[in-house]
C-alpha cells in the first residue's frame, strides 16, 4: 500500500467517524483532538476502523502516532511494511 493509499483510506475512516470534517480541508499536521475536535470515543472509533481496515493492531500506547496525518500515514506505513 502506497503513502496516498495509506493518507487516502486514514481520511476516509475519519470522515467517516465525523462527517462534518472534509477530508479536502485537513491538512498535514492538523491534530486530530485540537484542530478537528475528535473525542477519545471518535479517535477510539478510528482506531477500530484502521484495526479493521488494514489488519492492525494499535495499541493504546500508539495513538500519539496517528495525532496527525504526516504522523499517522508514517507509522501506518511502518506497521504495514512491518
Amino acid at each position: 500500500m502506497t503513502e496516498q493509499e495509506i493518507r487516502d483510506l486514514f481520511l476516509n475512516e475519519i470522515h467517516k467517524v465525523a462527517p462534518d470534517i472534509d477530508p479536502s480541508d485537513v491538512s498535514a499536521d492538523d491534530h486530530l483532538q485540537d484542530d478537528l475536535e475528535l473525542d477519545s470515543m471518535d479517535i477510539l472509533s478510528l482506531v477500530t476502523a484502521l484495526d479493521a481496515r488494514l489488519g492492525l493492531s494499535i495499541p493504546e500506547a500508539d495513538y500519539p502516532q496517528i495525532e496527525t496525518l504526516t504522523k499517522a500515514v508514517r507509522y501506518l506505513a511502518g506497521k504495514l511494511a512491518g
